[in-house]
């Protein structure tokens, strides 16, 4: 005995394959999210100022130079002594504060 398949049986399990991949990878969370969740506060000798959710990977000017800086970010916050995220002075972990001395940083990057 030969079986023989129909080909609208085919399609339709090839169409139920390729909507249940389409499903799953709408549901997965994306990994490399595009801004840090929270806020990084600072203090420069013109006032108070705050990043909120800032961007991953991406530079951040720090207005006048920070005196003190709080990461309250889900991110590593790399702080530099430049404007342009060149010469790093060290990084603040999440949760972490601290107050500068002597040279100042001038910009911020988030993440890694």
């Amino acid at each position: 005995m030969t079986s023989t398949r129909n080909p609208a049986t085919r399609l339709g399990r090839l169409a139920l394959t390729v909507g249940a991949a389409l499903a799953l990878f709408a549901a997965l969370p994306m990994s490399s999210a595009h801004a840090a969740a929270g806020t990084f506060f600072y203090t420069s000798s013109v006032g108070d100022f705050q990043i909120k959710d800032p961007p991953l990977r991406t530079c951040e000017p720090l207005h006048d130079g920070a005196t003190s800086a709080s990461n309250q970010t889900n991110a590593t916050a790399t702080l530099y002594f430049d404007g342009s995220c060149g010469n790093s002075w060290g990084s603040l972990q999440s949760g972490q504060f601290t107050s500068f001395f002597g040279d100042l940083p001038h910009s911020v990057r988030f993440g890694s």
